[in-house]
C-alpha cells in the first residue's frame, strides 16, 4: 500500500470510520503489530474487530485488548498516551484477562525500552498551579462528592499511600499506621505546634491532635474538603486544637514545631518548589522538624496526557532530585529518606476492590464513562508502583544547623519492637 493510500486509510478512519470498523485490512495487522514493536512488544494479546488477535511477543500472553473499530486503531497509533485512556472509558477499546495485569505487561515493555533510550531533555511538565489554577485543578479531582470518596476509602478518609505494618493489614490499620509513623517520624510532643499544607479530609490533623497533644493549623483549598474535616474536628471535640484553613499553602503564616505535607507536593508543581522552600523557612522553628511524603518518580518524566486531562490537572511527580528545590536554597538537610512504593501498590489494591464492590452506586452518581475512567486511573497506578515507573518518598527534614536531632530510629519503633 502506498503512502497515499495510508493517508486516505487514515483520513477515512477517523472522518467515515463505522463503529465495526468494517472489513480488516492488511493495513490494519500491519499498522497493530508495528505499534506493539514500537511500545517494546508487551506480553499482550491484541484483538481487531474481526476477532483476529496479533501477538508480538511469547509465550502467549494472558492479558489483551479488543479493539472493536478501525477509527479506534488509528487513534490509539495517533497519540496512545492520550487515546487509549479516552477510547477504553467510552468502551471502544475492551480488555480481557485483567485490566491490572494488562498495564503491568504494558508499562514494564515500555520500561525496558527507556532503559536503553535516555530521557530527553526537556519532558518535565511545568504546570500552572498559580493560586487561581491551583484552586480549579483541585476542584476538578477533589470537590465531585464526599459521598463518592467515602464508598472506596477507608473509614477516616485518608486518600493517601498507607503504611502496612504486616501483609494481613486491614486498609483501615494500615492507614492508621501511615498516620502514627508520621507523628513518630516528626517526633511530635504535646504542646507542639504543628502546621500541615494540604489537609484532604482532615484525618491527620485530628491523629496528630488526640494522640500526640498537638495543636494543628491545616490549609486545604478544596472547599468540600475543609468542611468535611470542620465537621469531623467538632463531633470529636477537637475545634479548639485543630484549625482547617481554607487557603493555599502561599499563604501559611506563623511559627511552628513540625511543618508536615502529605500528598500535595504532587499538586505543586516543580517552578513553585522554591516558593514551598520559602513558606517551610519562614514557618519552622529553629529546632523544628518537617516531613514531605509525595508520590515520585526515578526519571522526571511528565503524566500521560490522559490523566492530566481527565484525573489530575496540573499534577506532576517529582524525581528526588527535584525535590531538593524545596531544601537546598533554604539551607535544609535531609534526614530521612523512605520509599513506600510497594505500600502504595497495595494501597491501590484495597482501593480497587472497594472500588469495584461499588461500581454500580458509582455509575448512579455519574456514569459508567465514569467508572470506566476511574477503575483505568486506579488500575494503572497499580500497575506503575509494582513496576517501579512511580516511587512514593517520605522526606524528613531539618536546618542544617539543628543538632537535636535522633541518632538512631529507635523512636520510630513502637513498644513491642516493630516499626
Amino acid at each position: 500500500m502506498s503512502g497515499t493510500d495510508i493517508c486516505e486509510t487514515f483520513h477515512h478512519a477517523m472522518n467515515g470510520g463505522t463503529h465495526t470498523g468494517g472489513r480488516v485490512l492488511g493495513i490494519d495487522r500491519w499498522l497493530l503489530r508495528k505499534f506493539l514493536h514500537g511500545m517494546g512488544d508487551p506480553r499482550i494479546r491484541a484483538s481487531l474487530w474481526d476477532g483476529k488477535v496479533v501477538v508480538t511477543s511469547m509465550p502467549a500472553p494472558a492479558a489483551g485488548m479488543v479493539i472493536h473499530d478501525r477509527a479506534t486503531l488509528w487513534r490509539l497509533v495517533a497519540n496512545p498516551l492520550l487515546n487509549f485512556g479516552e477510547d477504553y472509558s467510552t468502551g471502544r477499546i475492551g480488555i480481557e484477562g485483567g485490566l491490572v495485569e494488562f498495564m503491568e505487561a504494558v508499562y514494564r515493555a515500555m520500561a525496558k525500552g527507556r532503559r536503553h533510550s535516555p530521557p530527553a531533555a526537556g519532558r518535565r511538565t511545568r504546570s500552572a498551579n498559580s493560586l487561581a489554577g491551583s484552586r480549579d485543578n483541585i476542584h476538578h479531582h477533589y470537590d465531585i462528592g464526599n459521598d463518592f470518596y467515602r464508598l472506596w476509602l477507608d473509614r477516616e478518609m485518608v486518600y493517601t499511600c498507607a503504611y502496612f505494618p504486616h501483609p494481613e493489614a486491614t486498609l483501615e490499620e494500615a492507614q492508621a499506621a501511615k498516620m502514627e509513623l508520621v507523628c513518630r517520624k516528626l517526633r511530635l510532643q504535646p504542646g507542639q505546634a504543628v502546621v500541615e499544607a494540604g489537609c484532604g479530609w482532615g484525618a491527620l490533623a485530628l491523629h496528630m491532635a488526640r494522640n500526640h497533644g498537638v495543636t494543628v493549623r491545616s490549609f486545604n483549598i478544596s472547599h468540600e474538603q475543609i468542611a468535611y474535616a470542620r465537621d469531623r474536628a467538632r463531633a470529636e471535640g477537637l475545634e479548639g486544637r485543630i484549625e482547617y484553613v481554607e487557603d493555599d499553602y502561599r499563604n501559611i503564616a506563623g511559627r511552628y514545631d513540625a511543618f508536615v505535607s502529605v500528598g500535595m507536593l504532587e499538586h505543586v508543581g516543580p517552578n513553585h518548589y522554591r516558593e514551598l522552600g520559602k513558606v517551610i523557612d519562614r514557618s519552622l522553628t529553629e529546632h523544628g522538624l518537617g516531613l514531605i511524603h509525595s508520590i515520585a518518580q526515578d526519571v522526571p518524566e511528565p503524566l500521560s496526557p490522559w490523566l492530566l486531562k481527565r484525573i489530575f490537572p496540573g499534577s506532576y511527580p517529582p524525581t528526588l532530585r527535584e525535590m531538593m528545590e524545596v531544601f537546598e536554597p533554604w539551607g535544609f538537610s535531609v534526614l530521612d529518606v523512605e520509599n513506600l512504593r510497594l505500600h502504595y501498590a497495595k494501597t491501590l489494591e484495597h482501593w480497587l476492590a472497594r472500588f469495584e464492590e461499588n461500581r454500580e452506586r458509582i455509575a448512579g452518581m455519574f456514569d459508567d464513562c465514569f467508572v470506566r475512567a476511574w477503575r483505568l486511573y486506579l488500575a494503572g497506578a497499580i500497575a506503575n508502583f509494582r513496576v517501579g515507573k512511580l516511587q512514593l518518598f517520605q522526606v524528613v527534614f531539618a536546618r542544617s544547623a539543628n543538632n537535636l536531632i535522633p541518632l538512631t530510629r529507635s523512636h520510630l519503633l513502637d513498644p513491642t519492637g516493630h516499626a
